[in-house]
């Protein structure tokens, strides 16, 4: 009998980590096919897809609004999927607004609901617990403070440990000869990376003045400034904005944060990257303003980066709205650039937060769950 899952990832790092999990699921079961939504990793890995990420990449509550029409549509379809399939095992990928919506749904079909890579339900000061506890049949976390988090509330939580480690200690890099040689960039000038996001909109919002930054920072530094464009973006996106002063390079984004010297990013699971490249960088944010006040009312945390909330304090310079301006990141990347010793206290402090995300083999230990939940083991 064929183990039909439907899986759900509606970005760019969930499908990089969705299709890890898919690989070593189909180690353990060779028969499964896997329906839903992903990106380019996840139909590689074998996703009978309904829909791209890229059809699904709305950022804040206003593109979210304007966007319901389609949004009821795809959650209707897969609704009918798991129906004509007879699917009863859902895995959701982060994307919480869509995700647990669908749950709530889908539930009622009977379904085992496997969750992988927790809502970030404890920065909403946790009010989406007791939809979690209802829907969720097993929730799989990469943080350790996430499964303490969901264990005092009596939801059935795994810390894994986080799939970024297995990524980055499996990839094939270029060596920095070769890196500079093959897209033009000058070896006798450090690079200033400039991580903008993988959402049109994002990059909209936070590129102009990072930019503008950017070409004062290098001139004052004798630097070189790159910005990086991820692998699910259309380099065209970039066409609107001037890139005179700058490289552009696409999908080579953990060379840039091996070879970079400093890194101008914005807030998400970049910032936990670069963490573990021990990078030097600040943060950045920029959203809707609608979208931006009523996160700020909702959310309950101090900080918004990720590398942050993992060591339990700010160790980078965060940067969100209207501060992304010229003065203030000139001001505080120079202020890292200008002090060697700065910079290496920021290297230790990353260096200890690596230490906290557990060890290498997440995404194979996520699947061995996942198959004994599905199986009754």
């Amino acid at each position: 009998m064929v183990n039909k899952i439907l899986i759900i990832a509606g970005e760019a790092s969930g499908d990089l980590h969705a299709s890890a999990l898919m690989q070593e699921y189909l180690n353990l079961d060779s028969t499964a096919r896997f329906y839903g939504i992903g990106g380019d990793n996840m139909i590689k890995a074998g996703l009978m897809h309904s829909y791209h990420i890229n059809d699904m990449a709305f950022l804040g509550f206003v593109e979210i609004i304007k966007h319901l029409p389609f949004i009821r549509k795809v959650r209707k379809l897969l609704i009918e999927l798991v129906k004509k399939e007879g699917i009863k095992n859902v895995i959701l990928v982060d994307y919480p607004g869509f995700n647990l919506n669908f749950a709530k749904a889908v539930k009622k079909l009977d379904v085992n609901i496997i969750y992988y890579i927790s809502p970030q339900i404890w920065a909403w000061g946790g009010k989406r617990i007791e939809k979690i506890k209802s829907l969720v049949n097993l929730m799989l976390v990469l943080f350790p403070f996430e499964e303490d988090f969901y264990l005092r509330n009596n939801v059935n939580a795994v810390f894994i440990g986080h799939p970024l480690l297995d990524r980055i200690n499996n990839y094939n890099f270029i060596d920095k000869e070769t890196f500079y040689k093959n897209f033009n960039l000058d070896i006798n000038k450090n690079i200033l990376l400039v991580l903008p996001g993988s959402r049109h909109q994002e990059i909209e919002k936070i590129l102009p003045e990072t930019l503008k930054a950017a070409k004062l920072i290098c001139k004052k530094h004798n630097m070189q400034t790159v910005v990086a464009c991820s692998s699910n973006i259309n380099e065209n996106v970039f066409s609107d904005f001037n890139l005179e002063d700058a490289k552009l390079i696409k999908g080579f984004t953990y060379e840039l944060f091996k070879y970079s010297s400093f890194g101008i990013i914005k807030s998400g699971t970049s910032t936990l990257e670069a963490a573990l490249f021990e990078l030097p960088f600040i943060v950045v944010y920029k959203t809707n303003i609608i979208t931006y006040y009523l996160g700020k009312a909702l959310i309950k945390i101090d900080s918004i980066a990720l590398a942050n909330i993992v060591a339990g304090k700010k160790i980078v310079k965060e940067l969100i709205q209207n501060d992304v301006n010229v003065n203030n990141l000139t001001e505080a990347v120079s202020k890292y650039l200008d002090d060697i010793k700065l910079q290496e206290e920021i290297k230790k402090e990353l260096k200890v937060l690596r230490n906290k995300l557990g060890s290498t083999g997440a995404s194979k230990k996520a699947a061995q769950l996942i198959f004994n939940t599905i199986n009754g083991n």
